[in-house]
C-alpha cells in the first residue's frame, strides 16, 4: 500500500511530498487507486497530464517544451471552454511504467513548466491496465 498519511487522523497537504519517495501526497493517492483497480504498475500504461494556460500563446509554449522532454509526450493544445475563456487546455500522453521515478519526475516538469508560463498542473491520469 501507497504511504500518503503520517497518522491516522492527522490530515496531509496533497501537494506536500512524501518524505520516503519525494512524491507528492495527491500522486502517491492516484497510484493507490490504480493498484487497488488492479493495476500492476511494473507494466507500461496509457498516461495522460492536463495543464492550463492562460493563453493559446502560453498553450503552445507548453506543448513545444513537453514535446521536447525525454518522456515521447503526445501534446495537443485544446480551445478554451465558454465557462473558463481565459484557460487553455494542453494534454500531454504518453505509454510508461508508473514507477515512483516517472511520477515525481513527470510531476516535476509539469509544474516548472506551469509555472514558466503562469498556468496550471492539474495532474495526471492513467489506465488501469496496459
Amino acid at each position: 500500500m501507497w504511504p500518503f498519511r503520517r497518522k491516522k487522523r492527522e490530515q496531509v497537504d496533497l501537494e506536500e511530498r512524501s518524505p520516503q519517495l519525494g512524491i507528492k501526497h495527491k500522486d502517491l493517492m492516484v497510484m493507490n487507486q490504480l493498484v487497488k483497480a488492479g493495476a500492476d504498475l511494473e507494466q507500461p500504461r496509457h498516461v495522460i497530464f492536463y495543464l492550463y494556460a492562460p493563453t493559446l500563446e502560453a498553450a503552445q509554449s507548453i506543448a513545444k517544451d513537453a514535446d521536447s522532454a525525454e518522456y515521447s509526450l503526445r501534446t495537443e493544445v485544446g480551445k478554451p471552454s465558454p465557462e473558463y475563456p481565459d484557460s487553455w487546455p494542453v494534454t500531454c500522453e504518453t505509454n510508461a511504467v508508473v514507477s515512483p521515478d516517472f511520477v515525481r519526475e513527470t510531476g516535476n516538469l509539469f509544474d516548472a513548466l506551469a509555472a514558466r508560463y503562469h498556468g496550471e498542473y492539474d495532474g495526471w491520469e492513467a489506465a488501469a491496465s496496459p
